[in-house]
């Protein structure tokens, strides 16, 4: 990932050191102080100035170490501006309220489970955010659940798992984005290829949730109707706002590169817009960088409208120039490569290289509780041996999904699962067991490391 070049050797002993107090600063600042993961990781790359001065280490080595990790990032980066694009263009299109409004027209009284499931499914991969998901349709689907007097907990898992599945398959997420442009993969290859685990983990908990669900027949869905009607109302929701949709599947089979496809899909979704409403120059340009803003009144529909934006990217955009900025310093410093070469002695296959990869993944969301870090940080660790064994990239990007978003809410201390067990009112260990997607994920992906299959090689030169 990186082309810099290391400065210095630090015994495994001083790596070790610097890496829990590192863990262990970003830890008590998120967990214990509700911190943004920022301002921890800009007092770990002081740490890291500081400890390298200290061995003397030329400051212009450690400065050229920290721009050659950022600069690392800028595809990301550019990705990130036209997801921001997208996303309120796409809401200006009607495109993402008349896909929420049909997911609402899938729900039945009928396998409760399974339909809350599949329905924050589909809207979580148009949406883009597992949180905002659960935030405004997960909260209408717990407040079913309390009228029908069934499991919150199951409920809850349901509501999780479907929105992280969203949130993991879908092109405009912030993770799925952050995992295929740092390491490099194009972001359709990346999906295509997390297929291979996602696809046998939903359709396991497919089942299970059909299994489980209860046989409710005497139920008015009045919260969300209300919301359909409010939907209907906001004039966004037409037949022909899907046509994006369309588009961008067919780009994606075609493989056209993901900065071209989105930045055509956003402009063609811009003239979409002008059957519905034509706006004025100072208005759509506010709304292509401060996101589209919903005023209808009703709060669920507001809070699910009001996204999108270059404005609204500028907070992981940040986040990822901050931590590839660490991971140039951990790497100019030798600590990342002093650690890997005491470890590498054992990661000698496949299996081993992909099992340390998403331990180390689900390691960051436990003692650090932040999902983006936990595609990072072992990103540029493990990178290096995933090329020793012959794996490309995107099995690398394919892991850090499977065991590095979809497990960030199943910890009680991690940014989601503060989130979610704030919105949902379900605490954290309690849908745990039932987010049956989140939980088979990085099962799987370890179970087809050890047994090679769905693995791509690189070639023989």
């Amino acid at each position: 990932m990186f082309t810099t070049k290391r400065a210095y050797s630090p015994t495994i002993g001083e790596a070790l050191i610097l890496l829990l107090i590192i863990v262990g600063l970003v830890s008590i600042s998120i967990i214990k102080f509700s911190a943004p993961p920022h301002i921890p990781i800009l007092l770990s790359i002081f740490l890291l100035i500081l400890y390298g001065l200290v061995k003397r280490v030329p400051f212009h080595l450690l400065e050229e170490g920290m721009v050659n990790g950022a600069k690392s990032g800028l595809p990301a980066i550019f990705i990130f501006f036209l997801i921001g694009l997208l996303i309120a263009t796409w809401m200006i299109a009607g495109t993402i309220p008349t896909l929420v409004y049909i997911g609402f027209e899938l729900v039945t009284p009928h396998f409760f489970y399974l339909i809350v499931f599949v329905v924050t499914a589909i809207v979580g991969m148009v949406v883009g955010s597992s949180l905002t998901t659960s935030a405004t349709l997960g909260v209408a689907f717990i407040g079913i659940a309390t009228a029908l007097d069934i499991s919150l907990a199951v409920t809850a898992g349901a509501i999780v798992s479907g929105a992280f599945f969203g949130d993991k398959m879908s092109p405009l997420s912030d993770t799925t984005n952050i995992a295929s442009s740092v390491l490099k993969v194009d972001l359709f290859e990346h999906i295509r290829n997390m297929a291979w685990t996602t696809i046998p983990a939903f359709l396991i908990s497919l089942i299970i949730y059909a299994f489980i669900s209860p046989n409710v027949t005497n139920v008015h869905f009045d919260r969300l109707a209300s919301i359909q009607a409010g939907l209907l109302e906001t004039n966004l929701v037409h037949w022909y706002s899907l046509i994006p949709v369309v588009i961008l599947i067919i780009f994606a089979l075609k493989k056209v590169s993901a900065f071209i496809t989105l930045a055509f899909i956003s402009i063609f979704s811009i003239f979409l817009s002008l059957f519905h409403h034509i706006p004025s120059g100072k208005e759509l340009f506010e709304i292509l960088f401060d996101g589209y803003v919903s005023a209808t009144g009703n709060e669920a529909i507001d809070s699910l409208l009001t996204r999108g934006g270059i404005n609204s990217m500028m907070f992981t955009v940040a986040l990822v120039i901050l931590a590839l900025s660490m991971g140039g310093l951990l790497f100019t410093l030798g600590i990342i490569p002093v650690v890997l070469e005491s470890v590498g002695k054992l990661l000698n296959s496949a299996g081993s290289v992909i099992f340390a990869t998403a331990c180390t993944a689900i390691g960051v969301n436990v003692f650090i509780g932040e999902q983006y870090l936990s595609i990072l940080l072992p990103g540029e660790a493990f990178q290096s041996n995933f090329k020793k064994v012959g794996l490309t990239n995107k099995n690398l990007s394919r892991v850090l999904e499977d065991a590095g978003t979809v497990v960030n809410p199943l910890v009680p201390w991690s940014v989601c699962g503060v989130f979610i067990t704030k919105v949902l009112g379900v605490p954290t260990l309690e849908y745990l067991p039932f987010a049956f997607f989140c939980l088979l994920s990085p099962v799987l992906t370890i179970l087809f490391g050890f047994t090679g299959k769905t693995l791509t090689y690189a070639k023989s030169e």
